[in-house]
């Protein structure tokens, strides 16, 4: 079970990378490496997310153990639920703009 979520997991790194290029394909013309901005922007929302809920669990003052259970799995829970909401963030923002009345 845990390799069909690391597949499901990879497929979604791979379609929000191939989004976040096209969104930057038309924000900048001529940019060398829109593969290389769209991970390192991926990575950098990710990791945004995980240390500002890492910081929130904390000051709530739920125990670590249960949002971050030791040696249960080979990822911690709340970086991968921080990779995904980073992943669904470019149609969450294309979503949000549509309503608005804007395209991307």
């Amino acid at each position: 079970m845990s390799i069909l979520y690391s597949v499901l997991l990879a497929l979604g790194i791979a379609v929000s990378l191939r989004t976040r290029v096209k969104v930057m394909m038309w924000r900048s013309p001529e940019a060398p490496n829109r593969l290389a901005k769209a991970i390192t922007q991926l990575v950098g929302t990710a990791g945004g997310i995980y240390i500002s809920l890492e910081l929130l669990l904390t000051f709530l003052g739920i125990p670590e153990n249960i949002w971050n259970p030791s040696s249960v799995y080979f990822i911690k829970p709340l970086a991968v639920f921080s990779l995904i909401i980073a992943i669904l963030q470019p149609y969450g923002q294309k979503i949000w703009e549509t309503v608005r009345g804007r395209s991307v």
